[in-house]
């Protein structure tokens, strides 16, 4: 197998066009891969070995790098200094100088060689220029397609490079099918063995932010500003939203009107998960009060060192404030950073009695007694009873 030094020289641009890749990237892929055939054919594989190539001429030139000598003891890397001074007059003893040389063909390993070399370092200056390109697009939401959906990992093709969503990062209860067009954010580029992986996601919260950015242009002249969001994908979110222009109402900002912002969000990650906006306060009272929307909050108590409140709601407010699977108050607590505690009025009472009569600082719940010692009970009660008849 022989290697086509002219046609290979010429098909660099064609190379370059096809890869999509810099025309000054495939030649020096190519030098490099025919500076390795060199040195395997006509050289030593220690040699210093640079290939220049002529695009126009198709030329290829090999130059050796040799020291100068007095004496040679070795030709493949030492260099007399007559010879030196041919290739260079200010030449001297020490100096290290490049010897041209002509290059027409290879044996057939080499040309193996040189072939090898040039799909290998294709493919990684393809990567490269791949992971460049979407290095720059990490936290941003971009448009994909489905490609193939392996258990719980579903591949998504981005142009030139595949996404990786895994369960973690999908919404849950959502369904993909490949050809499918859905949008992801783009959360990193892991650099992997078959090329630059992106990890995308569907189910963080970032992607939830990016959706409303799309819908609410007032967020780009800082009119409105989501400050927190806490998200269970495919459930429930809860978004905290602030303005900064007096007048402006953050939460109509969102919803849009006729709720077509909102409903535009909702249509892109599925109508089973719901979204609450609130009004983000700097006051964590009100913020907390806000959070827990819809519950109305009659008192808030916080104890800033281990950032936790005990919130107070009515007594049919109660199983509203926890939500379904204590999802409310779960999705409250993220929102503003407070573990969140949910009290009944009644229970707050019963509590602040115990607190001032100083027995006891928690509630105290009687014991669940044991089966035996319950049998033990009501045998001896049929027995009181029994005696009583008498």
């Amino acid at each position: 197998m022989e290697l086509d030094l002219k046609s290979l020289v010429l098909a660099v641009k064609t190379i370059a066009e096809e890869k999509n890749l810099p025309e000054e990237t495939v030649q020096n892929v190519v030098e490099q891969a025919l500076a390795a055939a060199y040195r395997r054919d006509y050289g030593d594989r220690e040699q210093e070995v640079r290939v220049s190539i002529n695009l126009n001429t198709g030329a290829v030139n090999a130059f050796i790098s040799k020291e100068v000598v007095k004496a040679v003891e070795d030709e493949r890397f030492e260099i007399a200094l007559d010879e030196a001074k041919k290739l260079n007059n200010t030449a001297k003893i020490g100096d290290t100088v490049e010897k041209n040389e002509k290059v027409t063909d290879f044996g057939r390993v080499a040309a193996q060689t040189a072939k090898q070399v040039i799909l290998q370092r294709l493919r990684e200056a393809e990567r490269e220029i791949v992971m460049t390109e979407y290095e720059d697009k990490i936290g941003s939401v971009i448009n994909g397609i489905v490609g193939r959906v392996e258990g719980n990992i579903v591949r998504v093709e981005l142009g030139k490079a595949q996404g990786i969503l895994p369960k973690s990062e999908q919404i849950q209860g959502e369904h993909y099918y490949p050809g499918q067009r859905i949008k992801v954010y783009l959360k990193d580029v892991e650099r992997g063995f078959r090329g630059p992986q992106l990890v995308v996601s569907r189910g963080n919260s970032q992607f939830i932010e990016w959706l409303f950015r799309s819908e609410v242009p007032e967020m780009e002249n800082g009119a409105v500003e989501i400050k927190d969001v806490a998200r269970e994908a495919g459930v429930r979110s809860k978004i905290a939203v602030n303005s900064t222009v007096p007048g402006v109402d953050p939460v109509g900002t969102f919803v849009g009107g006729h709720g077509t912002r909102v409903n535009a969000v909702m249509s892109e990650i599925g109508e089973q998960e719901k979204i609450d906006i609130v009004v983000w306060d700097e006051d964590p009272k009100t913020y907390i009060t806000n959070a827990l929307s819809p519950t109305k909050v009659t008192n808030v108590k916080l104890n800033e060192t281990i950032k936790k409140a005990t919130v107070t709601v009515p007594e049919d407010q109660l199983s509203i404030a926890i939500g379904k699977s204590g999802q409310n108050v779960r999705l409250a607590s993220k929102l503003t950073g407070y573990e969140v505690d949910i009290v009944s009025e009644n229970e707050a009472k019963l509590t602040d009695k115990t607190d001032e009569s100083g027995t006891n600082d928690k509630k105290v719940r009687p014991k669940l007694k044991k089966k035996e010692q319950l049998e033990s009970s009501l045998l001896e009660a049929i027995e009181e009873h029994g005696t009583d008849d008498k």
